[in-house]
């Protein structure tokens, strides 16, 4: 088993929704379950600002899936909640993004890991922390400390 750890995040049709069923079904991946769920956070979006809030949040899994097959599973969870990719940063249903799996370093055209941006945003950063105060993210170091870089983007925790 590989400890693989899933970014969540939604602002549009019910995003604490979205992101609640979409806990429960990344407990349904094959060969995969889910050992921790962080809280969830409200933070401010970034890149294209003019849309709402996003709700997001981490999870922690133990999976035999190789990366690239979880990533595919994971942009299906994305399509069945209606997930469309009209412009970079634009509002979504819902976004999974694989952000380590174990300490495996890829740099393909599909899949980069760990996550290329995920050392500079609060929003992975807080969540992540909170289910996993020592993990590092190769190459950057532990996430805890990386969130004292971010202290200037608005985060919110709002519910365990």
């Amino acid at each position: 088993m590989t400890v693989a750890f899933v970014g969540l995040g939604a602002n549009l049709a019910a995003p604490r929704r979205q992101v609640r069923d979409a806990l429960d079904e990344l407990a349904q991946l094959p060969r995969t379950r889910v050992t921790a769920r962080s809280s969830l956070y409200r933070s401010r979006p970034l890149g294209h600002l003019e849309q709402p809030d996003f709700i997001n949040a981490v999870a922690r899994l133990e999976t035999e899936l190789a990366p690239e097959v979880l990533w595919t599973a994971l942009q299906a969870i994305e399509r069945a909640h209606g997930r469309e990719r009209s412009f970079r940063d634009a509002p979504r249903t819902l976004d999974l993004d694989l952000l380590l799996y174990g300490e495996e370093r890829i740099a393909s055209p599909a899949l980069t890991l760990p996550h290329p941006r995920m050392h500079e945003r609060a929003f992975v950063l807080a969540p992540l922390s909170e289910i996993d105060p020592q993990v590092q993210i190769p190459g950057h170091g532990r996430a805890r400390a990386l969130l004292a870089g971010c202290a200037a983007q608005a985060i919110e925790r709002i519910e365990p």
